[in-house]
Formats: structure tokens, C-alpha cells, sequence
């Protein structure tokens, strides 16, 4: 656990409890999503595990945040920054946009219409439930949060540059993005296994 130079933010609660999904957690909760009979949860799920993106900010996604020939969504940043409006385009996969057709009709849409009409309080009660169905364990990693933070973990563990993944999660601080660093990665365990012959 490592606090300093990472200032406030931290992978680990103050007793020492783990914030975000592993990556076979991440796997689980994807597979789950793409299992899920609720198409427009679906997509939900699918959005926030693929973007990093925060609950408050998938869940004010339009129609017209999804460009589909870019293959990109376009997340409005809404934390305060200045009064200034600060949208970020984060890649998304083929699969989703395939879903996002399927499922919202992005071409016949209007496209101010949010794609999930569903307040925070119930996404994210929707959300731990499949978490819940993908087996996780219920904890404070188990949240639309901890899927978050294991969307930063794994963007740096498949080799992302830090200032791409600061930039589609949004962050105002590199410092913010640096705790993703703090987590040991195979690279690192493959050094520290050449000690234990």
C-alpha cells in the first residue's frame, strides 16, 4: 500500500482494502454483462467496463455521444473544471458499438435522447447485481467504481501510455492517473521471481 508520493488518491482503502476489480474480476463482470437479458443494461455495463467511465457520466450519454464510423463515445467530464464543458473521446470496441445499434438504434434515435433514462441510485444498484451475478465478492472493489479503477489498471497493465489513459478517464492531474502505477503487474512479478529460486 503506498500513500506518499501518490498523494490522497490510493488502490486501497485506509484499512487497507482493495478499490478496484482484478483483472479476472473484469473478465467475469464482462462475460456477465454479455449475459445479461436486460439488453439496455447490457450496454450499460459494457459502457463503464470498456470507457472507465463514471456512473453520472455514461448515464448522461446520448445518442449522439456514440459515433459509431470513429468508433469512439464522446463523455461529457463532469466534474468541475473552471465552468468549462470538457467532453473526452474514448476508443470503444466493435463489440459495443454492434450493441449500441442493436439495442438503442443510434441511427433512428434523436439525438438528445439519453440512451439508459435511469437515475444513479438504480444504475448502481443494477450494476452490483451483476457484479453479484458474475460472482464477485461484495466489497468496496465491487462497485461502478472499482470497475473504474480496474479499467485504469488494465489499460496500464496492456501497455497504454499514462497520458492516453489520464485522458479517457478524465482526470484534470497526471497525479490522479499515477496511483494505477502502484499495482504490481506481471512484468514486475516475473522480476521479483528470479529471487525466489
Amino acid at each position: 500500500m503506498q500513500h506518499s508520493h501518490y498523494g490522497h488518491a490510493s488502490l486501497y482503502s485506509g484499512t487497507g482494502l482493495r478499490k478496484y476489480l482484478t483483472r479476472d474480476e473484469r473478465a467475469r463482470f464482462l462475460a456477465a454483462s454479455l449475459a445479461v437479458q436486460r439488453s439496455d443494461l447490457r450496454t450499460l455495463c459494457l459502457t463503464l467496463a470498456y470507457t472507465g467511465c463514471r456512473i453520472s457520466e455514461a448515464l448522461a450519454l446520448t445518442a449522439a455521444s456514440v459515433q459509431a464510423a470513429e468508433g469512439i463515445v464522446a463523455i461529457r467530464t463532469l466534474k468541475k473544471r473552471n465552468g468549462l464543458v470538457v467532453v473526452r473521446e474514448v476508443p470503444i470496441p466493435p463489440l459495443l458499438i454492434a450493441e449500441f445499434e442493436r439495442v438503442h438504434g443510434l441511427s433512428s434515435s434523436h439525438p438528445l435522447q439519453r440512451l439508459w433514462p435511469l437515475s444513479r441510485g438504480r444504475a448502481w444498484q443494477l450494476v452490483k447485481e451483476v457484479m453479484a451475478e458474475a460472482g464477485i465478492q461484495a466489497g468496496i472493489h465491487a462497485t461502478p467504481k472499482g470497475l473504474r479503477h480496474g479499467f485504469g489498471l488494465h489499460a496500464i497493465r496492456c501497455g497504454i501510455p499514462i497520458n492516453l489513459v489520464q485522458r479517457w478517464l478524465g482526470h484534470a492531474s497526471m497525479t490522479t492517473t499515477a496511483i494505477y502505477l502502484q499495482a504490481v503487474g506481471a512484468e514486475e512479478r516475473e522480476i521479483a521471481a528470479r529471487m525466489w529460486i
